[in-house]
């Protein structure tokens, strides 16, 4: 599906000049020389590159680092999956805590790192601006806030004590290191940009969906609070996520829709990664505008004919990210989301795989019209990712008030459970503590929230295992909620610089 942001891709695919090897260096577009005065067309392509970087995660800089599915594999819902351990290995590695420094998946650490010099480059042209409207201006460089602490937040997340910068790097091109904690306090800074009053819309329109509104940037918050669990902070996002629910203009449409292509930009959709059938090749990763998740993680060489669960439009895949069986029995009988979030296929019309357990991801599934334009079709498929939906919002403020005792506003902490359960074709069940972390379960499974829920609740303890017939054994000890840094990018350090280890790994 065409959409407005699109014309911002196109922008920057003429005036900007692609990513180096340094995860550290962008060029400014040709338009706009480093630091001088900027056009609102360079400050358009600065802003259409930084947008870019969304459609990048599935195949990261060559590695297939999909953010929501290198998330789920740390969580208790899904396996690794694929060919046997050795097939991906690193995302083995992943799934087990067992990474090192040589072998930790650096494809979302270079895209990110490049968001972040984007986002800068579109910030630095906005304070150089020429000629150009003050309302536009203003709401540009609250875009690129937004962007920023988007791409930044998922660095401090996944590897937490990180490089930060937001000028122009000299040679030889390294960045003060800073704490997760100095991290947090550069996120919530570009968020009350993105979030001010008047500047950014709380929602958008079929001219411009893609683009980042004032709800997105207050959904982005509070996952940054509540994950630094800044208690402080509370009663501000329970009063952003009633502002939400009250002038947004949201709503819960049926749950299997939203996954669908007519699905793209509904009711819900507070933000997502305008994905398109096009663009993207096996030696061109910073390139076009398709993903490769949906083949990632269907089953491999599938009759889609044979889906148990009714539906015969899906195409097979490489067998990833194999739902847990259990998984399906947190369910409650008649819960319309399951069908919708996992797939059942009957034995004999796949080949089993790795860790197979006959279930999988359903929502950004191979569907086998999703992938017809004349580009290398494993990694063009258009899912969009949906990044925030208004249900996050609502369980948000359930958990606000009932797990962490902030007053709730006219939406309260049982209506919006109320409202979360009566889409899924459930009965009203007591707004407490464990009821309000199950729902949430179901309804972002594979949506990569889970193990970041744990690790915030304090809940990560329950990931160790050792199930033998699915070759899983793994121990979780506290820093493993941060990645260990990549040792290439240590390496590229030195002096003042030199980037340190995170605790725990060598």
């Amino acid at each position: 599906m065409t959409k407005y942001i699109k014309s911002l891709f196109l922008a920057a695919l003429i005036g900007f000049t692609a990513c180096s090897d340094d995860f550290l260096t962008v060029q400014p577009t040709s338009s706009q020389e480093a630091g001088g005065p900027a056009t609102e067309g360079a400050i358009v392509a600065n802003l259409g590159a930084t947008y870019q970087i969304l459609l990048f995660d599935s195949y990261a800089d060559f590695q297939f680092n999909s953010v929501p599915l290198m998330s789920d594999l740390r969580s208790d819902d899904i396996f690794k999956g694929g060919g046997d351990a050795g097939d991906q290995a690193a995302l083995y590695r992943l799934s087990q805590f067992t990474l090192e420094s040589n072998d930790v998946p650096t494809g979302l650490w270079n895209i990110y790192y490049s968001g972040l010099s984007r986002a800068n480059n579109v910030i630095i042209a906005c304070e150089n601006a020429v000629d150009v409207d003050e309302e536009k201006l203003a709401m540009y460089k609250a875009e690129a806030h937004f962007l920023r602490a988007y791409y930044v937040h998922w660095l401090w997340k996944f590897w937490g004590n990180i490089p930060y910068f937001e000028e122009d790097l000299e040679e030889p091109y390294m960045a003060r290191q800073f704490s997760a904690d100095e991290i947090y306090a550069e996120l919530m800074e570009d968020l009350t940009v993105a979030t001010a009053e008047g500047v950014l819309p709380m929602n958008t329109n079929s001219s411009n969906d893609g683009r980042a509104t004032r709800a997105a940037a207050m959904m982005l918050k509070a996952r940054v609070v509540m994950y630094q669990k800044d208690v402080a902070k509370y009663a501000e996002v329970m009063a952003d996520m009633q502002s939400i629910v009250s002038e947004g203009g949201y709503s819960l449409p049926d749950y299997a829709s939203i996954w669908a292509r007519e699905g793209e930009f509904g009711p819900e959709s507070i933000f997502e990664a305008n994905h398109l059938p096009e663009g993207k090749d096996w030696g061109e990763a910073w390139t076009g505008f398709g993903t490769n998740l949906p083949r990632f993680i269907s089953p491999n060489e599938l009759d889609g004919e044979d889906l148990l669960s009714g539906a015969d439009f899906y195409e097979g895949g490489w067998g990833f990210g194999p739902v847990r069986s259990e998984v399906v029995g947190i369910f409650e009988e008649g819960d319309k989301r399951l069908a919708a979030s996992i797939n059942q296929f009957a034995d004999g019309t796949y080949t089993k795989r790795f860790q197979n357990t006959g279930y999988f991801m359903a929502k950004y599934a191979a569907r086998a019209d999703y992938a017809d334009a004349p580009y290398t079709a494993d990694l063009n498929f258009e899912n969009n990712v949906r990044i925030f939906r208004y249900a996050e919002a609502l369980l948000n403020i359930a958990e606000l008030e009932v797990v962490h005792g902030v007053a709730a506003g006219a939406k309260t902490a049982q209506s919006a459970l109320d409202d979360i359960r009566q889409r899924a074709g459930l009965e009203s069940v007591v707004a407490s503590v464990d009821n309000i972390k199950l729902e949430r379960r179901r309804e972002f499974i594979g949506e990569g929230m889970r193990f970041w829920d744990l690790v915030r609740w304090g809940e990560a303890d329950i990931l160790s295992e050792n199930i033998p017939e699915f070759s899983s054994n793994r121990t979780w000890a506290d820093y493993m909620k941060y990645l260990p840094i990549p040792q290439s990018e240590i390496d590229k350090t030195e002096g003042d610089l030199k980037l340190v280890q995170n605790q725990g790994y060598n």
